[in-house]
């Protein structure tokens, strides 16, 4: 009997399930968007029932024509929001309204940016391991921020939280064992000494103390070690799979990414990284946001980057992760926000390109060449820091800023400021990867997955910013073995 595995990706904004043999090839996928609120700015929320009735439809989709009895295994990743669980494991509110539905509060939600700022004014010492400033992004200044905002509600009635990928593994297994990729990167936990009561007692959260952490995580596992007895009666039945069939530990969304890309077999490809350890690659994951993984055997210290972090992605190695806050959002925000966007829409439509496809050949129209096509914003700029700089200043007050407008608003300004976006982009990935090398991180190859790397543009103005410091790559992960694209400076061309 052949022998399958699924594999299932939250998102920001979908869900996506896929159905591999057991030597790598995806067979099968599926995707289901998942709902978003945005109350008011900065706050982000979903719903748990919700992401996990998604995670079932995909799965469903992918195996409706496998004999499930030949599905072994299954694992999850996810974004590393926040989840509010009473003691029934029933949705808790993380709003005023008290809407319990909405009972995740995302990673983006950035409602915690005062409590990060004092927390980072403790100086506490596992602030050492965060690149010395804590993130709204990270769950110590979220669960403040319902403490001293929810008191009476969320923080009197949540008797667990969970970060996103490890309530999967909870409601698929019934364990509430966590993985350390998610309690090392983004909860302060240590995989040698565990919680620092120290910590939480100096930022006012000492009752997560009480019966050994029992609402943030009393145990924790490897990730992709098997989790509990593997899916249980109910989860099973959910998912349209077998009672038993093997759960891994969870990792984050970028992380999962990041394992894929260390992983890419590049044999043949004459890359700088071919025969030298995965300590070479930095691995870009972009898609709603950016993150930038690199790996090490001792542990190296970036400020303004997050970790270095024991085993959270590879076991063994130290991992350092810059990120920015902001990338497909972005772009997504500064093209849908111009006025020339509805042209841009209806020409797209009338060529049979997609929006962004489109926008890239109107720019190459534009110019001449490609090293024409670059200089087509040398009077227009873009700072791209519109929700705060994750990496490697870590300032999440940080605002965006773009200079050279004129009064004009064409569908040509439009595909200017796109450029300038993506050129500002990748300009934030060269000052993380300056900033990672400089701490002694020798990275020679950048290898890029996700939604914003499907776009050319974007991959080959990364390649012309970084390209006296590293080559640039693409995989595709659907693959065993993973087709790789070479990308080179346009004067290396």
């Amino acid at each position: 009997m052949s022998r399958y595995y699924v594999g299932v990706d939250v998102g920001t904004a979908s869900v996506r399930a896929a159905l591999a043999t057991r030597d790598g090839h995806i067979t099968h996928t599926a995707e289901e968007p998942v709902n978003i609120w945005e109350p008011c700015a900065d706050h982000y929320e979903q719903s748990s029932e919700d992401i996990w009735s998604k995670c079932c439809r995909t799965v469903k989709r992918v195996t409706q024509d496998v004999d499930v009895e030949s599905v072994r295994g299954i694992g999850f990743d996810a974004t590393c929001s926040l989840v509010a669980l009473d003691r029934h494991f029933q949705p808790v509110a993380v709003n005023h309204t008290g809407v319990r539905e909405r009972n995740v509060l995302m990673w983006m939600d950035h409602r915690a940016a005062e409590q990060a700022s004092r927390i980072t004014a403790t100086k506490h010492r596992v602030l050492q391991g965060v690149g010395g400033v804590m993130s709204p992004e990270m769950q110590p200044p979220k669960l403040l921020w319902l403490k001293e905002n929810l008191r009476e509600t969320c923080w009197k009635e949540a008797a667990h939280f969970f970060d996103l990928p490890d309530f999967l593994s909870w409601k698929a297994t019934g364990s509430l064992c966590r993985s350390l990729c998610t309690l090392v990167c983004k909860w302060t936990y240590s995989p040698s000494d565990g919680w620092d009561d120290s910590f939480w007692s100096a930022i006012g959260l000492e009752d997560l103390m009480e019966n050994s952490y029992s609402k943030i995580g009393q145990q924790a596992c490897c990730p992709g070690a098997p989790v509990g007895r593997g899916l249980t009666a109910a989860a099973a039945a959910d998912l349209g799979l077998i009672q038993g069939t093997a759960v891994g530990a969870s990792l984050i969304d970028a992380h999962a990414g990041g394992l894929g890309l260390m992983g890419a077999d590049v044999t043949g490809h004459h890359l700088p990284c071919e025969h030298r350890p995965v300590s070479s690659r930095m691995a870009l994951i972009c898609g709603t946001s950016s993150c930038h993984m690199a790996v090490s055997t001792q542990p190296l210290f970036v400020p303004g980057v997050w970790g270095p972090y024991l085993s959270a992605m590879l076991p063994g190695l130290w991992l350092n992760e810059g990120g920015q806050s902001a990338t497909g959002r972005l772009v997504e925000h500064v093209v849908r926000g111009h006025a020339a966007y509805r042209q841009l829409e209806e020409q797209a439509e009338r060529s049979g390109k997609q929006v962004y496809s489109y926008l890239n050949a109107h720019l190459e129209s534009m110019s001449a060449d490609a090293v024409q096509l670059e200089q087509l914003t040398a009077r227009l700029h873009v700072w791209p820091d519109f929700h705060g700089n994750r990496s490697p200043l870590a300032d999440q007050t940080a605002r965006g800023a773009v200079v050279g407008l004129t009064l004009s608003q064409t569908l040509d300004d439009l595909a200017l400021l796109y450029l300038a976006t993506l050129q500002a982009i990748a300009l934030g990935t060269r000052h993380i990867i300056d900033a990672m090398r400089a701490a002694g991180h020798d990275i020679t190859t950048l290898f890029l997955c996700g939604g914003l790397s499907k776009n050319a543009l974007f991959v080959q103005t990364h390649a012309n910013t970084t390209g006296d410091c590293t080559h640039v790559c693409i995989t595709d992960l659907r693959r065993r073995h993973p087709h790789v694209i070479t990308l080179h400076t346009e004067s290396e061309h």
